[in-house]
């Protein structure tokens, strides 16, 4: 089901499929912010990533010397979620571990995710909860799309300079290196994503801007914490960008595979809570 809610300012909506954002506007005229998953280039609009972030090498992790299957990015955006409250501009679902799911991962765990409409700003809550008796060991994600036109480019604020790390031809990295920014801006253009997203490791980098080829602000997408980012579209740049603050990121190609020391991976203890957000403002 779709669901949308609203302030004086701005509306959203969102499935309980996946928990996923389909659409953010200005309540005064219609422009979509959000990209509508037009298949001729990609079919989401804002997937959450969970219980892991990119690819596992070969697609496969170890737990206690059993080897588990998992596809890029988890399953929870695959997953109808249980509706826990709806207000007129607040939204929370929840999604909780059951049979299928702990075939493929095996820990038992509640994900809540709420949507918060304040002013201009939509601000996402992921919040996960350990009903396993043994730690649990998780990614986390977003993947908002963006709905972009020529000239558009990304401002980093107050960054001149990121560690950026590179994907190769299965999706893994293989190799960082510095990334400077000229004025602290990220020019899209149609070679910018030819091998893959831009994946960056640097705290420092906290907001975004994505503005018009004016210099005019479109929207502002922040996230504190959040020790990963990615940025992506597809090759020859179709006409969104993807902003992605991310708790994990893909193997290694020299992964040892076990998921207990998973480059990025989170750790929960028995009974503890992990929460985190960001927003996006219009």
């Amino acid at each position: 089901m779709n669901y949308e809610i609203k302030n004086s300012f701005i509306k959203a909506k969102i499935r309980s499929f996946g928990a996923e954002l389909n659409s953010l506007q200005k309540i005064t005229n219609n422009f979509e912010y959000i990209w509508q998953a037009d298949s001729k280039y990609w079919a989401r609009h804002s997937p959450v990533l969970f219980p892991i972030v990119g690819r596992l090498k070969d697609d496969i992790y170890f737990y206690k010397d059993k080897k588990y299957n998992l596809s890029q990015h988890g399953f929870a955006r695959d997953k109808e979620f249980e509706l826990v409250k709806k207000e007129e501009d607040f939204i929370e679902f929840v999604l909780k571990s059951d049979e299928r799911t702990f075939k493929i991962y095996p820990f038992l765990f509640e994900l809540n995710i709420s949507y918060k409409l304040d002013k201009t700003k939509l601000i996402i809550s992921y919040k996960i909860k350990n009903r396993s008796e043994d730690s649990i060991y998780f990614s986390i994600g977003a993947h908002p799309a963006f709905n972009i036109l020529d000239g558009d480019f990304l401002e980093f604020e107050n960054v001149e300079k990121a560690k950026r790390y590179f994907l190769n031809e299965k999706g893994l990295v293989y190799k960082d290196e510095e990334l400077s920014f000229i004025e602290n801006k990220l020019f899209l253009d149609e070679n910018i994503f030819k091998n893959d997203a831009l994946i960056f490791n640097d705290l420092s980098i906290k907001s975004i801007n994505l503005r018009d080829k004016n210099n005019n602000k479109i929207l502002k997408v922040e996230f504190e914490r959040f020790p990963y980012l990615g940025i992506w579209s597809k090759p020859n740049l179709a006409p969104f960008v993807c902003i992605e603050p991310w708790f994990g990121v893909a193997d290694e190609e020299n992964s040892n595979q076990n998921i207990e020391e998973k480059k990025g991976i989170q750790i929960l203890q028995k009974d503890e809570i992990f929460s985190c957000f960001y927003s996006i403002e219009i």
